[in-house]
């Protein structure tokens, strides 16, 4: 794995034509991993119900299990794919991704929470290899000097497919019923149930589907040939030191991986507990372009309507990240994503101070602004390091995603003592973070 600032050699036997073609299969990894990460905002909700879990902090388990995989997986992927290469990289990463999704199945037979955390660990260990092996190659294919506007182009397939994920939860996942307290308490404990293992249940079809989606892609990078990083690697090429002292000798490495840390915290936090800040701020109000595309009517569960407005909060992720990638050909990546991300402060500061559907409304945009944080950032923290010293970098960046696991259970139990608007202080926190990171940005100085 190499960063930015490192450019190998690939197969020079390879054609242009092969080289866009191997630029948009890979770009196809984006699309799919978005479906995974974005899906998991429905499952944090739906479990809670579906396998009786009675604190928001246990449901929050979803991300950490989740995220942790890319935590322990990142380092071995590097390994793995720096000995067998990087075709062979994606071919695990999607085998990984493809089991994970097929053991929902019995899973929701069994409806044990453990069995289905292992299924989305499974699923997030084999996008630590898809994602350290599709960020290695959209920054190699072509100009180092443009790494940073065709990883956020590669990422906004990313963008594209995370919309699907709440629509997915929405009309396949969720029931059509909601069990309130207050319906629960009419119903006899056989038919609560029996709701339960109904909703449980609801989670095969969907996880089937992608399964198969995924073989079917693996098998296309199975059949193709692809362009190879090729490492010229001699004694004068082995890193000096541990693999942890980089984030001592480089510090923009090093705070880097705190800031991708503090963004993926923020980013799980808000994605999955999304639905409840819904149904627990602004239960009742809903926006206009909400309910008229998706025909919204008095017997759509609020759950639903959730989850449609988070569909509508990727969509403004999406479009942050197009015009983000905009911007960044004309103005200094890093000025933009400041820009960025100081308006997410605004945002989230904002909603923690006025609560309500002004409080969802300012989530939302905050969607708009976490858009280009992860690719930027990781551009950023492995730009400018020694040759010898940067094959593991992006693993470290990449471990970094643990944020994710650790900050959702947090703000979950933040949740549970003071209401799901203090939840907002986990994402205000490590948003505040970036922000500083960013503007130190230049004064931090890697050693000659």
């Amino acid at each position: 794995m190499l960063p930015v600032n490192e450019q190998p050699n690939l197969n020079t036997s390879e054609t242009n034509r092969n080289y866009t073609f191997a630029f948009g299969l890979v770009c196809s990894l984006f699309f799919l991993w978005g479906i995974a990460n974005s899906l998991n905002g429905s499952l944090i909700r739906h479990f809670q119900f579906a396998l009786d879990l009675k604190e928001r902090w246990q449901a929050g388990l979803v991300d950490s299990a989740f995220y942790l995989g890319y935590f322990v997986m990142a380092i071995p992927a590097g390994i793995f794919m720096r000995k067998y290469g990087y075709k062979n990289g994606v071919l695990m990463g999607l085998a990984l991704y493809a089991l994970g999704a097929f053991l929902f199945y019995p899973a929701a037979n069994v409806r044990e929470y453990s069995f289905f955390l292992l299924c989305l660990f499974t699923i997030a260990s084999g996008l630590a290899f898809l994602e350290t092996a599709a960020n290695l190659y959209v920054t190699v294919l072509g100009s180092r000097d443009t790494a940073e506007w065709r990883i956020n182009f590669a990422q906004s397939f990313n963008g594209i497919s995370i919309i699907l994920g709440p629509i997915i939860g929405s009309l396949f996942i969720f029931s059509q019923k909601e069990y309130t307290p207050e319906l629960l308490a009419t119903m006899t404990p056989e038919a609560i149930e029996q709701a339960r293992v109904s909703s449980a249940l609801s989670v095969q079809g969907p996880y089937l589907a992608v399964g198969i989606i995924v073989t079917l892609v693996a098998l296309l990078f199975w059949m193709s040939k692809l362009p190879e990083v090729v490492q010229a690697d001699g004694p004068a090429d082995k890193p000096s030191g541990s693999i942890w002292s980089l984030l001592f000798k480089y510090p923009r490495l090093g705070l880097g991986v705190l800031a991708q840390f503090a963004n993926v915290g923020a980013q799980a936090t808000l994605w999955g507990y999304f639905a409840d800040f819904k149904v627990d701020l602004a239960k009742d109000e809903h926006l206009g372009i909400v309910s008229w595309l998706y025909n919204v009517g008095p017997d759509t569960s609020s759950e639903k309507i959730a989850n449609y407005h988070l569909s509508m909060a990727f969509v403004l992720f999406m479009l942050g990240r197009f015009i983000g990638t905009a911007w960044m050909s004309k103005m200094e990546p890093r000025r933009v994503v400041s820009w960025y991300s100081i308006a997410s402060v605004l945002f989230i500061g904002t909603a923690l101070a006025t609560g309500g559907f002004t409080a969802i409304i300012c989530i939302m945009l905050a969607f708009f602004c976490q858009s280009i944080m992860f690719p930027t950032i990781f551009a950023l923290a492995t730009k400018g390091l020694a040759p010898t010293e940067s094959k593991l970098a992006s693993s470290l960046v990449i471990m970094a995603i643990v944020g994710g696991a650790v900050m959702p259970p947090i703000a979950g139990k933040l949740a549970g003592s003071g209401g799901m608007i203090t939840a907002l202080v986990i994402p205000l926190v490590c948003f505040g973070y970036i922000v500083w990171y960013l503007w130190k940005y230049p004064s931090i100085k890697h050693p000659e």
